[in-house]
């Protein structure tokens, strides 16, 4: 499949890669009992279940290749990216469990040494500038975090282990739907012992917290930097922690809520290893490509080139199937939406179905994004100054996530400020990785894929005035020369890259505003009230929609349990009829 991409300053076709399944309209049955419109990864485990349950399920994808954000693009010949998402952790392990993602060609490269953020300074008697190294080994860890700090070195295990029981506490949230506060307060009775179960997991969740409660209700609502400020002094590993923090939202260390962000990085798990990340052999494409296969096996159909203009609505009110854009009419029972709330009642559904007072709550969600992803090709392994590898051989940091323009807080506060006002950052926070070094499938040797998610930049710019090409050049020409200072030679190994500012973002993957997390995961679009306090239980005001997305609890980057949890409610509903 042709497409035509960015490279360095020319267009040019290149193959794209991915889980691609090309089908004429013919392909597509006229009836089927689940629709779902898009073939990201959570629409997809929506479709892996319902087909499981027993319904004839089909996956209508508008792009030419599956996975949503989690793709895998050779949008430069011979390089293989995951060209928006990056990392694998919260992949919810009933999931993979249960799919058996391994069985249909999962395969994972794990991290360890995880985290690496060298230090733009002079070295001191011939040595090189000092770099923070940190990964599964505690005393690796302390080690490292002791050249800045002995102090902050003796912390760093209580800390990591207060995260850890927080984090920890909250695994029963992620994995089940809010609280049924309608069904609490009224209803028959028979629908409030339902809803008394649904607390089950949040009752879970305090008796896991204990006299844990007032922390978690600290990180909940406190910026970051209060809570790091407490546990240690040095900046370079305080900026190390508070870019988890902020990684993805158009936040700062020191605003409220950011610790959140924080824990919700931490409280992953790969391969049962908690807080691990990792990558995911040919990129991101290759979980999509497995859940789909899972999906198939089970007699889901799954298309791409499958464009919906919009969800018919019956006279009765409830949601009839698709139309696609040219015409063609698709009926089923149930309709299950991956697109961004957003896209969802604004665009897919007839406005005449909903309120104007629901309307304007869907209009009031935050998709701000502050994001721009540079994908890029290089034709060496970039050495750094602060641990160099001069024989292009990779060392363990290459295979972390490399945290540039890190060394200390006031830099991320000032990246911030400087969108806040309209202006991609001067110095911008930058989260290299090189998933290459482990996976020998995606560059050709000698060559190396890396990929910058990089903060902070605006939606609009200054005055609302939209992106040009030569803006988008001129930034990654900053994020470039910034990146020239820790690694020499890093320009001029360029051989092709991709820049995707917010609207890039949001136009090619369908990402409101460019958030990645389908809505900010800020403590007003959490829990009970992801999207909205009306929407939380994945249910749509038009009986028969469900939305399957991140948009809905537990948000962006929990894999696959919005698909679960959406699936499990149109089923139930289907039930009882």
């Amino acid at each position: 499949m042709a497409a035509t991409v960015w490279t360095g300053r020319t267009r040019q076709a290149v193959t794209t890669l991915g889980m691609v399944t090309r089908a004429s309209h013919s392909a597509v049955k006229s009836h089927y009992d689940a629709v779902i419109i898009g073939g990201g990864h959570n629409g997809l485990v929506a479709a892996a279940y319902l087909q499981k349950g027993g319904l004839k399920t089909a996956v209508l994808e508008r792009r030419h290749v599956l996975g949503g954000a989690a793709v895998s693009e050779e949008i430069i010949p011979g390089f293989h990216f995951s060209r928006c998402s990056y990392l694998l952790s919260l992949l919810r392990p009933h999931i993979f469990k249960d799919l058996e993602l391994k069985k249909h060609g999962l395969k994972l490269y794990m991290r360890d040494p995880h985290a690496f953020t060298p230090m733009l300074e002079g070295g001191v008697g011939g040595l090189p500038p000092r770099s923070l190294l940190l990964g599964s080994d505690l005393a690796m860890n302390q080690r490292e975090i002791g050249k800045f700090s002995e102090t902050d070195a003796k912390a760093y295990p209580e800390f990591i282990t207060h995260l850890d029981k927080l984090a920890v506490a909250i695994h029963p949230l992620l994995d089940s739907p809010p609280v049924d506060i309608a069904g609490l307060t009224g209803g028959a009775l028979r629908r409030r012992m339902a809803a008394l179960r649904s607390a089950l997991p949040l009752v879970q969740c305090g008796f896991k917290l204990g006299k844990n409660i007032p922390d978690f209700y600290e990180i909940m609502t406190a910026p970051i930097m209060k809570i790091l400020n407490r546990w240690f002094e040095s900046e370079p590993l305080k900026a190390t922690l508070a870019t988890d923090a902020v990684i993805g939202a158009m936040t700062s260390p020191n605003s409220p809520g950011s610790g959140y962000v924080l824990l919700h990085h931490v409280m992953g798990e790969l391969e049962k290893e908690k807080g691990a990340w990792g990558y995911v052999e040919g990129g991101m494409g290759g979980v999509s490509k497995a859940i789909a296969s899972s999906a198939r096996s089970h007699g889901a159909d799954i298309f791409t080139e499958q464009d919906v203009y919009q969800v018919l609505v019956g006279s009765d009110g409830s949601a009839k199937g698709v139309v696609l854009k040219d015409g063609t009419e698709i009926y089923s029972r149930v309709v299950l939406s991956n697109a961004t709330p957003y896209v969802t009642f604004k665009t897919l559904t007839p406005q005449s179905a909903l309120s104007p007072a629901f309307i304007k709550a869907v209009d009031q969600i935050d998709y701000t994004s502050p994001v721009t992803k540079i994908n890029v090709a290089v034709d060496k392994l970039p050495n750094f100054l602060a641990a160099p590898t001069p024989d292009g051989k990779p060392g363990p940091h290459h295979q972390c996530s490399i945290h540039l323009n890190c060394e200390s807080v006031e830099v991320l506060q000032t990246a911030y400020e400087d969108c806040k006002e309209g202006r991609p950052s001067f110095r911008p926070m930058i989260e290299m990785t090189i998933p290459s070094v482990l996976d020998p499938t995606l560059a050709p040797p000698g060559s190396h894929v890396v990929l910058l998610f990089t903060q902070f930049t605006p939606y609009s710019l200054v005055g609302g005035r939209a992106w040009t090409e030569q803006d988008r050049e001129a930034f990654a020409d900053s994020v470039f020369s910034w990146i020239e200072q820790y690694a020499p030679g890093f320009k001029s190994s360029i051989v092709g890259k991709d820049i995707l500012t917010p609207p890039d973002l949001e136009r090619i993957f369908g990402l409101t505003g460019g958030n990645i997390f389908h809505g900010a995961m800020s403590l007003d679009q959490l829990y009970l009230a992801r999207p909205l306090p009306s929407l939380s239980d994945y249910r749509s005001p038009i009986k028969g929609l469900y939305l399957c997305g991140s948009g809905s609890h537990p948000g962006g980057g929990v894999m696959g349990s919005p698909g679960w949890n959406a699936a499990l409610a149109a089923m139930a509903d289907l039930k009882r009829g």
